[in-house]
């Protein structure tokens, strides 16, 4: 690995090192190092780019990282992983990639990541975003993640664009079983004329089943952003929405919220709001020795890691 790698790698998965445990590192649509064992097993697709991470019945309290570099210009990067985790299960996952682009053309990845999520199974999902590079080429990221949770499952989503990404569309559709809950926490920060589109449908199939969606964005600059969101209630069910924005200097912002109750049962909630930064909150840092732009920093920061 050299310094670039190991800059994304630190990025996107908190890696300094190639981790212990079962993993599988990606680089320019190639692994270049992969681990499994007795209790997580990862299997490369056939007949397409890709990898199937299968998880046991019971395990508990084990990690997998399978984050993904594009170091290349002018290059388009399609995989397709498919998560197996077996009842009874909970399971850290920690995805992501980062693209550093030297050159004048466009580098792109596209992650189509498919989960089967078994009864009472608990996972969490990290994936992070990044960009760097000093060409002026774009950094393309446009993830597709597809759920099937089963019954009295339990998954936590936390995704985070935390810079350099040109465009992104972030895709997810679910659909959940009885008692199943799902969690997405969302944090976006574009800046220039950065665009960042995120699309979510969630079908509540099974009885006493949940979702919370949680967008925290900000956009500056030229940029712009827009969330779209579809909540489908099929059952006796709670679902909730809620998108906060802060915009600086150009930028854009659109959410757009649908919801559709298909039972009586159904209670389905969509909140959205989007502002500049409060002038009460930027005094009372400045008072403290800070400027206006140092002090914007700190309640971005707090904004979209809080």
């Amino acid at each position: 690995m050299n310094k670039i790698d190991k800059k994304l790698l630190e990025q996107i998965a908190d890696l300094h090192s190639t981790p212990t445990g079962v993993f599988n590192i990606r680089k320019n649509g190639e692994a270049v190092a992969r681990h499994s064992d007795a209790e997580i097993e990862i299997v490369p697709k056939k007949g397409k780019s890709g990898i199937d991470i299968i998880v046991k019945n019971g395990v508990k309290n084990k990690s997998v990282h399978i984050p993904v570099i594009v170091t290349k210009g002018g290059f388009t990067d399609l995989v397709y992983n498919t998560f197996y985790i077996g009842d009874d299960a909970d399971v850290v996952i920690i995805a992501g990639c980062g693209i550093d682009n030297p050159t004048c053309h466009d580098s792109e990845h596209n992650g189509i990541h498919t989960f089967y999520v078994g009864k009472n199974a608990h996972v969490k999902y990290v994936e992070k975003h990044f960009g760097s590079g000093i060409g002026k080429g774009g950094k393309i990221l446009n993830p597709v993640t597809n759920l099937h949770l089963g019954e009295n499952s339990f998954v936590e989503i936390d995704t985070l664009q935390i810079g350099g990404v040109d465009s992104s569309l972030r895709t997810t559709n679910a659909t959940l079983d009885d008692k199943a809950k799902l969690v997405i926490k969302e944090n976006i920060l574009t800046t220039d004329n950065q665009q960042a589109k995120t699309k979510f449908k969630v079908n509540l199939k099974g009885k006493d089943c949940s979702v919370e969606v949680v967008s925290h964005s900000v956009a500056k600059d030229s940029s712009r952003q827009e969330f779209l969101s579809n909540l489908v209630g099929e059952n006796e069910c709670f679902g909730h929405v809620e998108c906060d924005g802060i915009l600086l200097g150009d930028a854009q912002m659109i959410s757009i919220p649908k919801i559709t109750a298909k039972c009586v049962e159904a209670s389905l909630v969509h909140e959205a709001a989007i502002g500049k930064i409060a002038g009460d909150e930027l005094v009372k840092l400045m008072t403290l020795g800070l400027s206006q732009e140092e002090a914007e920093k700190v309640i971005i920061q707090g904004f979209l890691m809080g």
